[in-house]
């Protein structure tokens, strides 16, 4: 899930988010080894099966924008084939050939796309802020059919089954046929940027009938299985969910006089938390006031405030990987963190100069994500060690990454603050 609306003034956020309970990048689960077509992968759990390891080359890179704007979000592309599928602040939804970044086509929509799309063999599904679902075709990028709404679009794009399903901000969650037919609506009253999972034909999570629920959601009886005990979960931020087994994980941020990180593990069919890890953000506060200083003053709560409201247009903010009998975090402060998948027990925490600037992607035992960067700390794509945590390779990038690496076959692919995409490939 992402965001819920809230407090009326800056410093106590406009909505609450619920970053996504399953929720979309371009990243999702693997149909064959090349391709990620899914949110987050299979299970929601940030995983593929790629056995790419480091180091790794520029394969291409290609700027969007000739502007000098920080882009707040570039949400994970859908790889599916030789092309790549994504949207953008810009309002165009791309198509690029995988191999050499050659731009098959390019449609224009009526507003920024903060949506991670959906590919299937015939089409390519996304939102945009102009309200609007649109279905393209894959080959030539023609529009099919587009579905408005009374809202806009900022959530992941999921076929299951037999719908097509994304969630209008403040409106509905939405269930389609494949051909743009309306097949039933959950109503949304009040949650933001929201993302969910689907998993044997339950929603995590669907909006309740109030603003401050939301609850595992069976499809088939249309009822809600139970509902997240908000009062022992009160956060600003709800991340998009993973499962392993019988658990459900996700993770929290919110904003008193300070960060405040929350990282759980529910039990998917009772809703009774297992186990559960609350910190306070760690920082290097230097790297977050000369990445924002020309906004805030040189207050640590304005500086973590701002860093906060950075990553809320992010899908994948704050989404776990779940790996073996690990379960791994980042974004939110300077730490990487992974915790027993059972027992919450931390198994190892690696600090960072700088903030993290995404989510993670795991391939191959090896935990990919993004460094913001500072003064003297160029923005970095970093690779660990899942195991351990150790820096196992680490490469500059031109702006800092944004939302979780997609890693499909033999290709890393990730979007810039400076609108900056990259495809990069093993070295042998």
């Amino acid at each position: 899930m992402r965001m819920r609306t809230g407090v009326q003034t800056q410093k106590k956020i406009f909505f609450h988010v619920f970053p996504a309970v399953v929720l979309i990048f371009i990243l999702s689960a693997c149909s064959r080894n090349t391709d990620w077509v899914q949110f987050r992968g299979e299970g929601g759990r940030g995983v593929s099966s790629s056995r790419i390891a480091p180091p790794l080359g520029l394969r291409w890179k290609i700027k969007l924008q000739d502007s000098d704007e920080i882009l707040r979000s570039l949400n994970p592309p859908v790889v599916i084939g030789d092309t790549i599928y994504f949207g953008s602040d810009d309002g165009n939804f791309y198509a690029l050939d995988v191999e050499s970044g050659y731009m098959r086509w390019v449609f224009k929509s009526g507003a920024e796309i903060n949506s991670i799309p959906y590919a299937d063999k015939e089409q390519v599904y996304f939102g945009s802020k102009d309200g609007k679902l649109y279905a393209l075709s894959r080959d030539k990028g023609e529009e099919i059919w587009n579905f408005p709404v009374r809202s806009q679009i900022n959530s992941q794009v999921q076929r299951y089954r037999d719908s097509i399903i994304f969630v209008g901000d403040a409106d509905a969650i939405y269930y389609l046929s494949p051909d743009g037919k309306e097949q039933f609506r959950i109503n949304n009253p009040g949650w933001y940027n929201f993302t969910f999972l689907m998993a044997d034909d339950v929603m995590y999570f669907a909006t309740g009938p109030v603003v401050e629920q939301v609850g595992p959601y069976d499809i088939n009886k249309k009822e809600y299985l139970w509902f997240l005990p908000y009062h022992e979960i009160k956060a600003t931020w709800y991340s998009f969910c993973a499962i392993r087994g019988d658990l459900l994980y996700l993770g929290t941020a919110d904003m008193i006089d300070g960060t405040t990180l929350g990282y759980y593990a529910i039990n998917r069919h009772t809703g009774k938390i297992v186990w559960k890890h609350v910190d306070e953000g760690k920082f290097h506060r230097e790297y977050v006031r000369n990445y924002l200083n020309e906004f805030v003053p040189y207050v640590d709560f304005e500086m973590e405030f701002l860093y906060f409201l950075r990553n809320i247009d992010l899908l994948d903010f704050m989404a776990p990987t779940v790996w073996k009998d690990l379960v791994i975090w980042t974004g939110g402060d300077c730490a990487a963190r992974a915790f027993d998948a059972d027992t919450g027990i931390l198994r190892w925490e690696k600090m960072f100069d700088t903030p993290i600037s995404s989510a993670p992607t795991l391939a191959a035992g090896r935990v990919y994500f993004g460094l913001l960067g500072g003064e003297g700390n160029p923005p970095q794509l970093v690779c660990l060690s899942a195991k351990d945590g150790r820096v196992l390779w680490q490469m500059e990038t031109e702006g800092s990454i944004l939302s979780a690496p997609v890693i499909a076959g033999k290709r890393i692919v990730f979007g810039t603050d400076l609108s900056v995409f990259y495809v990069l490939e093993q070295v042998f």
